[in-house]
């Protein structure tokens, strides 16, 4: 039997799992934040930070905020409590960490997490979302639609061949009614 796969906000008992999730994939990059950097991300954007679970575990996590264009967190510092809503609204939605655990890779995890990002920063009116490829993961980005923007170098802390990526996010659909070629068929209350 397959377990339930389910991307949900990230809530105040996720930070355990979410702070071993982030050690274990950056430590060896030198690049794992802390406890209070990754709790000051998301106190900035909680409606855009996700975890997935499978069946009850949580299995994996995104942290996403508002940055402007071609700027990104500084890892070494945490977040500024969120101030006044910028006039200028929702254009740039910066996914700063996505994670899933390494025995669950290569199960759509981290795609269900994209997804659900994708289509929250669409809700938001955002235009673009962007990240910074660390550790060579350049061409897993490219494969999904991020593209490197090579005027924008990441700050030293990111490590030695850190990328700037961005793409466009795809407005939303607008669905029209279709006109009927057919009068409509009348209802029995209609009738009546």
């Amino acid at each position: 039997m397959t377990e339930t796969v389910r991307v949900r906000r990230l809530a105040a008992g996720d930070w355990d799992a979410v702070v071993a999730l982030e050690r274990d994939a950056y430590t060896d990059l030198g690049l794992s934040e802390g406890r209070a950097a990754l709790e000051s991300r998301a106190a900035a954007s909680p409606d855009t930070c996700f975890v997935v679970d499978v069946g009850a575990r949580t299995a994996g996590y995104v942290l996403a905020l508002p940055y402007p264009p071609h700027r990104y967190p500084d890892l070494t510092r945490t977040e500024e409590p969120p101030g006044e809503p910028s006039a200028s609204g929702p254009g740039n939605l910066h996914l700063h960490d996505i994670v899933v655990a390494p025995g669950l890779r290569r199960r759509g995890l981290a795609r269900h997490l994209l997804h659900h990002l994708t289509a929250t920063a669409r809700t938001r009116g955002d235009e673009r979302m962007s990240l910074v490829a660390v550790g060579g993961t350049e061409r897993f980005w490219s494969a999904r639609g991020f593209v490197a923007e090579p005027g924008v170098v990441p700050a030293g802390a990111y490590g030695g061949g850190a990328v700037y990526m961005s793409k466009q996010v795809a407005a939303a659909r607008q669905t029209r009614a279709r006109p009927s070629l057919s009068p409509p068929v009348p209802t029995l209350r209609e009738v009546s």
